[in-house]
């Protein structure tokens, strides 16, 4: 909240109520019909579009002062004997490339892959919220420092680096795959209408983050049994293909142990961590009447 009330006090600093009222008279475009624009590819993508909207927005306010302090989480196994700790870093925002890892510590270690937001790999916690680094906007108020720390409630590695193995071992478990009792027509491949297909849409698009995972309280408490919004929505994703024909199976596999499936208690973290825009939450749902109308 307090990030959103400093860009609101930058926008109205540096002129956003007149543009604003330029764009009501019909003389300038709005941020959003600019990103539109711009980007095309970020239509349909409201998140995306938000963090574009904003990038492009604090880019223009940049302060005399540019140089900006990121607190990021320190912790090396090499090193059993200290404690974890907070390390700060001074990047000038105007002049900034590859930043920290390349020009200041080589030895600051963090997944990174695609810088595209279709990998997954940069998932950490930024001023508190998980998302993926590579479509956060860089926060320009320079008064405050940005805080940098690993995914919550997961183990360290090292640095930014968790250890996500149980996080895969569960999407393995739901078989993400398609599964058929018998092969295609004319050895081709399996056929799906365009209505078929559209119920895919808001399923496959995740990139198997885990930021909605992390962010979700009965997760936390419950790894070993809970399969986490994460493999959850991609269970559905595969219930939902009307090319699979295991459905009963698969939803039986989540609920002999109701565990697996029904300790989410529907806090909805997981839905407004998402950086994708995706709903976990309301696909776990939708799994639950699946399975109490079978």
């Amino acid at each position: 909240m307090l990030r959103w009330r400093r860009a609101l006090m930058n926008w109205f600093k540096h002129g956003g109520a007149s543009k604003a009222a330029r764009f009501v008279r019909g003389v300038e475009e709005s941020p959003l019909q600019v990103v539109d624009k711009d980007f095309p590819t970020l239509r349909g993508h409201p998140k995306a579009r938000e963090h574009a909207e904003l990038a492009a927005e604090l880019a223009s306010q940049l302060p005399e002062k540019t140089t900006k302090e990121f607190k990021i989480y320190r912790w090396n196994p090499d090193e059993p004997r200290r404690k974890p700790f907070l390390q700060s870093f001074f990047v000038d925002l105007s002049t900034c490339g590859p930043m920290i890892k390349a020009e200041q510590d080589p030895s600051l270690s963090y997944r990174r892959s695609c810088r595209e937001g279709i990998c997954g790999s940069c998932s950490m916690n930024i001023d508190g919220n998980n998302t993926v680094a590579c479509l956060k906007p860089v926060d320009a108020d320079t008064s405050t420092a940005t805080m940098i720390t690993p995914l919550p409630h997961m183990f360290v590695i090292k640095d930014l680096v968790v250890d996500l193995t149980n996080f895969y071992q569960q999407h393995k478990l739901i078989e993400p795959w398609l599964k058929t009792k018998k092969p295609p027509e004319k050895g081709r491949e399996h056929l799906q209408s365009p209505r078929e297909r559209k119920k895919l849409d808001g399923l496959y698009e995740c990139i198997l983050c885990a930021c909605c995972s992390t962010a979700c309280p009965a997760y936390w408490w419950n790894q070993e049994a809970f399969l986490g919004p994460a493999a959850l929505l991609h269970a559905f994703r595969w219930v939902s293909d009307s090319r699979d024909e295991f459905t009963k199976e698969r939803i039986q596999g989540l609920t002999e142990d109701e565990d697996k499936l029904y300790r989410c208690r529907t806090i909805k973290n997981c839905t407004a961590a998402c950086p994708k825009s995706l709903d976990p939450a309301k696909a776990i749902s939708a799994m639950r009447t699946i399975h109490q109308l079978h």
